[in-house]
C-alpha cells in the first residue's frame, strides 16, 4: 500500500518524539507498522523497538501486518500490551507472585470488607482502588484527597488492608503490575538498562492511557541520542475515562514533551463524505479537542438518515425493513452492525429481529435472557411454574445459591443422590431431604417458605407481580450489584428492569416462559447475521451499513456521563460507518416520554451554523 503524504512523513520520522493524531480510517496501524519497518531498514536492530498497544487482539493484528514489511524478522519486534509489558519487567526483576484478578479479586475484596465491617459493594470497591491505582494514588493519599468524606475514608481502609494481604500472600492485580513496574523504573539504574533495551518506543491508542502508564512510559522515554517516542491516538475517540484513561494526556502531549513534533492524519479512508459531515459537525460541538478537519478520500454517497420512531419497539421495526431494503440492494447481513450505549438495549433489538427471522449475533456478549441475572429470575419462574418436572429440576440447580445460601456444588450433588433413590423431582426432595447443619437448615427453610406460597398463588399473581416480589424479598438488585464494577455500557439493574418490562405484558407465568424459551439455543450466534454491539465494543471496527440505535436523552447522552465524552461516544458510532448511516430515536420509552438526543441537531449543525 502507498502511503499518502501525511502518513509517509509520520513513518519517516526518525529521532526524538512524535505524536500522530489520526481521525477514524486514517490508516494509523499501517503508518505504525510502516515506521517499525523503516527502522529495521535504517540499521536499528528489530529487539531495540517496543510496540505497546491496549488489547492481545490489537498487539497480534499490529504483528500480522508487520510480517509483509519484516518477514522473519517480524517476531524479532517486541510488540505487547502494557500490561504484558510490565509484567515482563517484573519477571526480569525476579518479583516473585502471583496474579489476582476477576472473580477471585472480588472475593477477596468481599473478605476483607466483611473484616472491616464495611457495607460497601465489592464492585465499587475494586473500581475506587483501581482508579487511585491507576492514578498513582497511595493509601496515605486517597485519605487526604477525601477528608471528611466517611464513605471514601472506609474505602481508603478496605484499601489499606488489601493491599497489605496482597503483600502478605505475594499476590499482585492488574493494577499493581502498573504501580510496581513504575516504582522499579523510578531507580535510575534500572530505568537507563530498559531505556537502553528499547531505543524506539511506538505506544498506540494513546487517549487510552492512564497516569500512571503515562508515568511509566515517561520514564522510559530516553532523551539521549539515537533514540525516539512515537505515539499514535485520536482525542475525538478517547471513551474510556470510567476506566481512569486521561484525555488530558494526548491533549497536552506538547507540554509535556515541549520538543515533540506532531503530525496530523486526517485523510478518512473509510466513509462517504456525507458520514464524515455529520461526525464532524458533531465533534465541533467540544470545547476539549485537537482542531482537525476529516477529509474524505471517497467521493458521492447517501444521505445520513434520521428514524424518528414512537417507541423502543417501532424503532427496530423501521431498522428491520431498511435491512430487508438494504439486503434486497445486494449488501449481506454482515455488513450490517446495529451499535448501543449500553447491553441492556438489545432485548427489544433480539425480539423484533427474531421474528421477522433476522439472523444476528451479539458481538462479545450474551443474548438477553441468558444474561446471569436475568437468566436467575427467570429460573425462579419456571421453578415457581413447574416445581415437578425435569424443567424445575435444572431451575433449581442454577437459582439455588443465588443468593449465596451456602448451598454449593457438593449439596446439589448430595440432593440430586437422594432424589434419585427417592424417585423425587429435586424441589420435593430438597423438602424432605436430612440436613444436619443448622445454618443449612435455616437457609433451606427460608428457601422454600419463599417458594411454596408462590407456587400456591402463581395463578393469582401477574409474573411482574411476582418478580417485584422476588426482587423484594431476595434483595435481589443489591445482591447483583454487589460484585458488579460499574462500567456505563453494562448496567445489571437495567436488564432486569427490562426483564421486568417485558413481564408486563403477559397474564401468567407459562405465557412469558414461553416467549423468553424461543430465544434459547443459537439465537444471538448467527456468524452469517447482523452484528449487535455496545459502541464501546464496535470501536475499531467498520461496517459498510451502520445503524446507531436510542439516540434519546439519558441514553445517549447517558444521564450520568460527562456531555463531551458523550459525545465522543457517539462520534466512534457514526465513525463505524462506511457507506450507509443511520441514526433512530423514540417519543416513548418503557412507557414513558423520551426526548431527542441533542446530539442529532449538532450533527446536521456545525457550530459555525
Amino acid at each position: 500500500m502507498k502511503l499518502n503524504m501525511q502518513q509517509k512523513q509520520a513513518s519517516e520520522f526518525e529521532m526524538g518524539i512524535a505524536s500522530v493524531i489520526a481521525v477514524p480510517g486514517s490508516g494509523k496501524t499501517v503508518t505504525m507498522t510502516r515506521r517499525i519497518g523503516n527502522l529495521v531498514k535504517k540499521g536499528v536492530s528489530p529487539e531495540n523497538i517496543l510496540g505497546l498497544t491496549f488489547t492481545r487482539n490489537a498487539a497480534e493484528a499490529m504483528r500480522n501486518k508487520l510480517k509483509p514489511v519484516l518477514g522473519d524478522q517480524a517476531i524479532r519486534v517486541s510488540l505487547l500490551t502494557i500490561h504484558a509489558f510490565c509484567l515482563r519487567i517484573l519477571k526480569d526483576e525476579n518479583r516473585r507472585f502471583e496474579i489476582l484478578y476477576g472473580k477471585e479479586q472480588l472475593r477477596f475484596i468481599r473478605q476483607i470488607k466483611k473484616k472491616k465491617k464495611i457495607n460497601l459493594p465489592s464492585g465499587l470497591l475494586a473500581r475506587e482502588i483501581s482508579l487511585a491505582k491507576s492514578n498513582l494514588i497511595t493509601v496515605s493519599e486517597f485519605r487526604n484527597l477525601y477528608g471528611e468524606d466517611q464513605t471514601m475514608q472506609a474505602i481508603a481502609d478496605v484499601y489499606e488492608a488489601y493491599d497489605q494481604e496482597k503483600q502478605q500472600k505475594l499476590l499482585l492485580d492488574f493494577d499493581d503490575l502498573l504501580v510496581e513496574s513504575y516504582q522499579l523504573l523510578s531507580q535510575k539504574i534500572i530505568r537507563e538498562r530498559y531505556q537502553q533495551a528499547y531505543l524506539h518506543i511506538l505506544v498506540d491508542e494513546f487517549q487510552d492511557i492512564n497516569p500512571a502508564q503515562l508515568e511509566i512510559l515517561k520514564h522510559l522515554v530516553s532523551r539521549k541520542g539515537q533514540s525516539s517516542f512515537w505515539i499514535c491516538g485520536d482525542d475525538w475517540q478517547s471513551i474510556y475515562a470510567f476506566t481512569g484513561a486521561s484525555l488530558a494526556n494526548i491533549l497536552k502531549f506538547k507540554e509535556i514533551f515541549p520538543n515533540s513534533k506532531q503530525y496530523i492524519l486526517n485523510i478518512n479512508y473509510r466513509s462517504t463524505p456525507q458520514i464524515l459531515k455529520v461526525c464532524q459537525n458533531l465533534i465541533e460541538h467540544n470545547t476539549n479537542k485537537v482542531e482537525k478537519h476529516l477529509r474524505p478520500n471517497k467521493a458521492g454517497g447517501d444521505d445520513v438518515i434520521v428514524m424518528d420512531c414512537t417507541n423502543e419497539e417501532d424503532e427496530v421495526t423501521q431498522i428491520v425493513n431498511e435491512i430487508l431494503e438494504i439486503i434486497e440492494r445486494g449488501y449481506q447481513y454482515t455488513d450490517i452492525a446495529i451499535l448501543y450505549r449500553a447491553n441492556f438495549q438489545s432485548r427489544v433489538l433480539e425480539e423484533i429481529l427474531s421474528k421477522y427471522n433476522i439472523p444476528y449475533r451479539i458481538e462479545n456478549g450474551t443474548n438477553f435472557f441468558n444474561r446471569f441475572e436475568v437468566k436467575i429470575l427467570i429460573d425462579y419462574l419456571r421453578l415457581i411454574q413447574s416445581p415437578d418436572s425435569e424443567d424445575g429440576d435444572e431451575a433449581l440447580c442454577s437459582l439455588i445459591n443465588v443468593p449465596n445460601r451456602y448451598l454449593g456444588k457438593k449439596f446439589i450433588r448430595e440432593l440430586k443422590t437422594y432424589s434419585e433413590a427417592h424417585q423425587l423431582h429435586l424441589y420435593d426432595g430438597l423438602k424432605k431431604m436430612p440436613v444436619k447443619l443448622p445454618y443449612l437448615k435455616k437457609n433451606i427453610r427460608e428457601l422454600i417458605g419463599l417458594i411454596d406460597p408462590l407456587i400456591k398463588s402463581a395463578s393469582d399473581m401477574t409474573p411482574a407481580e411476582i418478580l417485584h416480589l422476588l426482587r423484594d424479598t431476595l434483595d435481589y438488585d443489591q445482591f447483583i450489584t454487589e460484585d458488579d464494577v460499574p462500567s456505563p455500557d453494562d448496567l445489571k439493574i437495567a436488564n432486569i428492569d427490562q426483564l421486568q418490562f417485558v413481564a408486563n405484558k403477559y397474564a401468567d407465568i407459562e405465557s412469558l416462559l414461553n416467549y423468553t424459551d424461543s430465544f434459547k439455543d443459537d439465537h444471538g450466534n448467527d456468524e452469517n447475521g447482523v452484528s449487535l454491539m455496545t459502541i464501546h465494543k464496535a470501536k475499531g471496527l467498520e461496517f459498510p451499513v451502520v445503524f446507531v440505535t436510542g439516540m434519546v436523552k439519558g441514553i445517549l447522552p447517558n444521564k450520568n456521563g460527562d456531555v463531551e465524552e458523550e459525545r465522543r461516544i457517539a462520534f466512534v458510532a457514526l465513525s463505524r460507518a462506511m457507506k450507509l448511516l443511520y441514526v433512530s430515536w423514540f417519543q416513548n420509552y418503557m412507557g414513558k416520554s423520551a426526548q431527542k438526543s441533542p446530539f442529532i441537531p449538532e450533527m446536521f449543525n456545525s457550530v459555525d451554523g
